[in-house]
């Protein structure tokens, strides 16, 4: 098995996701679905707060590291970098 980090997995999951949609926007839920469909070991928690937070260009700064990966388009609503 290979490990991937939380950012890693919501990445690779975004882009499934975007693929499988032909757009580039997409939800938190779908997010959150997809991954507990492929057997996540991370929380809703950690997940949520990656992408809203964390690695959300347009987001508040409340993190030592952030990564500039999204942008929030709309409440729950984000968009690939």
């Amino acid at each position: 098995m290979i490990y991937k980090s939380c950012r890693e997995e919501i990445l690779s999951t975004v882009k499934e996701i975007l693929n499988e949609k032909g757009k580039d926007d997409f939800t938190i839920i779908e997010v959150l679905e997809a991954m507990n469909r492929n057997n996540t070991t991370y929380s809703e928690y950690t997940i949520r707060t990656h992408i809203s937070s964390r690695c959300c260009s347009n987001a508040p700064n409340h993190h030592k590291i952030v990564f500039h990966d999204y942008y929030r388009i709309e409440r729950g609503k984000y968009r690939l970098l």
